[in-house]
């Protein structure tokens, strides 16, 4: 889909300390009390659910402790005086509620609401209210989980993905941590999210895209002088966002103004990962882009790509003459880590441009002492990024905001570390970019070899290392996005994704009409 489809959600993204933060610095310092926000997010949670389901006509509440539960009382509520049969299973003991959440308890009593305590005893009462309800608002635990569920929210949590029923999320998908995305042992698999105050960045990354659904964010009205005192963790962006800041290129400019890029890929059997990144670079537009790959890939490239300058190679010493041409490098995509793998890292680690390391490239560097190199963009998807730091794989997708820093830290230059809610972070960078697009179509292979590509050719055009690798995964997961909608999710090839890179660079150059 066209960026712009994000176009209301927020750029600062927060831990779930910090829109804790925000919502007690608009009660404390800006005088908006607790109980008002809970209203105010209780009535934007119940546009969402009349807005989304104008056809229900039995609408399930279930509510836990604190103040998302607080939140679940009034949205029942709310439906309670439009007139709509409402059911409300307290999931969490009401006695004891404090403060807002009991007065929103109080207030949904006041107002009819049917509320029945589910201890998870009475399996039948919630399978009974799951199979009499036409969809169900979840607001169980919010932002308030980090670890594994306890019962029964487990119960309820396994009983309600099991219906199939569509879910309302109140504020979070009830399971996921709002704050990284991870989910200790199960979530809601919410149809819609509809969050407050600030942005959760958990609900973009990690396991977030995958129970959270459509995202709607609502500010409740807060005083915008609250942002200035809380930061943020990360800055969402997408292409719609990056497009703004894409080279114009002169009427007048050739070939050399455009950048020269060398991809050094390709070992015996790999040939492919060559060919996807090359082609990506050409058509990301890289005035010149060489292929230095074995030389039985030489009439495969020129076959499938004539544009490209490709030359067969046997020993390292044979690439030094195309790095005196070149203006940046792609390493690693299919390079093996046997000897011609090892005699190119060499040569290429000795390159003072922009270089970009990939696949194999970063396989070959977890062996080797961490060194940091300022003009290196290193892409690991998480099972690289958890050798290049020496830790197990759950231990990145844990916490992959953290994972990102510690790269960074070690390595220097760029770190982007991809997967869902790809994330960047290079030391010129305030705090992490989570870019937001793409779709499970791209889990295959060879999309990564095309992000180097892409990356690559804007890194020789111009652009700083680091704003590269932000608008080349941006575009990346935009052209991916607009090749799944003609050609689904199941099949989706990286060729697909190729042939859409020069149409979205042409709208947003303005010369082609389109999301710009």
């Amino acid at each position: 889909m066209c960026a712009a489809a994000n176009a209301s959600l927020p750029e600062s993204l927060y831990a779930a300390d910090g829109v804790r933060a925000l919502d007690r610095c608009a009660i404390d310092d800006f005088g908006t009390p607790g109980f008002e926000l809970m209203q105010r997010a209780a009535r934007s949670a119940f546009r969402q659910l009349a807005r989304h389901w104008p056809e229900a006509r039995r609408v399930l509440v279930l509510c836990g402790a604190g103040n998302n539960g607080g939140d679940g009382y009034l949205v029942a509520a709310s439906a309670q005086r439009q007139g709509l049969p409402v059911r409300c299973l307290a999931v969490a003991d009401p006695a004891k509620l404090k403060g807002d959440a009991e007065s929103a308890y109080k207030a949904a009593q006041d107002t009819g609401v049917s509320i029945e305590r589910y201890d998870g005893s009475a399996a039948s009462l919630l399978t009974e209210a799951l199979a009499e309800a036409d969809m169900v608002v979840d607001a169980m635990l919010g932002t308030g989980i980090t670890g594994a569920l306890r019962s029964p929210f487990d119960k309820v949590i396994a009983a309600l993905n099991e219906s199939g029923r569509p879910v309302l999320a109140v504020d979070v998908p009830s399971g996921l941590d709002a704050t990284t995305g991870w989910i200790e042992t199960e979530a809601v698999n919410a149809t819609v999210t509809v969050t407050f105050i600030g942005l959760k960045a958990g609900l973009l990354t990690g396991r977030g895209p995958d129970v959270a659904g459509d995202v709607v964010f609502d500010d409740l009205g807060v005083d915008p002088a609250v942002y200035d005192r809380v930061p943020a963790v990360a800055r969402r962006t997408d292409w719609r966002i990056e497009a703004r800041g894409l080279p114009v290129r002169r009427r007048g400019a050739h070939k050399g103004d455009c950048g020269h890029l060398l991809v050094i890929a390709g070992e015996r059997g790999f040939g492919g990962a060559a060919l996807l990144a090359s082609e990506a670079a050409a058509r990301t537009g890289a005035g010149l882009v060489t292929l230095a790959t074995r030389p039985e890939h030489v009439s495969a490239a020129l076959t499938r790509c004539p544009s490209l300058m490709v030359h067969g190679l046997t020993h390292g010493n044979e690439l030094d003459a195309l790095l005196a041409k070149a203006d940046g490098i792609v390493f690693g995509p299919g390079a093996g880590q046997g000897a011609w793998g090892q005699q190119m890292l060499q040569r290429v680690m000795a390159f003072d441009g922009p270089v970009l390391m990939d696949a194999d490239a970063l396989n070959m560097l977890s062996s080797r002492a961490p060194g940091k190199h300022k003009n290196w963009i290193m892409t690991p998807h998480p099972g690289e990024a958890a050798r290049l730091l020496g830790v197990a794989n759950a231990v990145i997708n844990r916490n992959r905001l953290d994972a990102v820093a510690q790269l960074e830290q070690r390595y220097g230059g760029v770190i982007l570390l991809k997967g869902a809610g790809t994330l960047v972070l290079a030391d010129d960078m305030q705090q992490p970019a989570l870019v937001q697009g793409g779709n499970p179509g791209m889990a295959t292979g060879g999309m990564g070899d095309v992000l180097s590509g892409v990356i690559g050719s804007l890194a020789v055009q111009g652009l700083s290392p680091s704003r590269a690798a932000v608008m080349g995964a941006s575009l990346h997961a935009e052209s991916a996005d607009r090749a799944a909608q003609s050609k689904g999710f199941m099949g989706l090839l990286p060729m697909d994704l190729i042939d859409w890179l020069p149409t979205v660079l042409g709208e947003a150059e303005g010369v082609l009409p389109g999301c710009r």
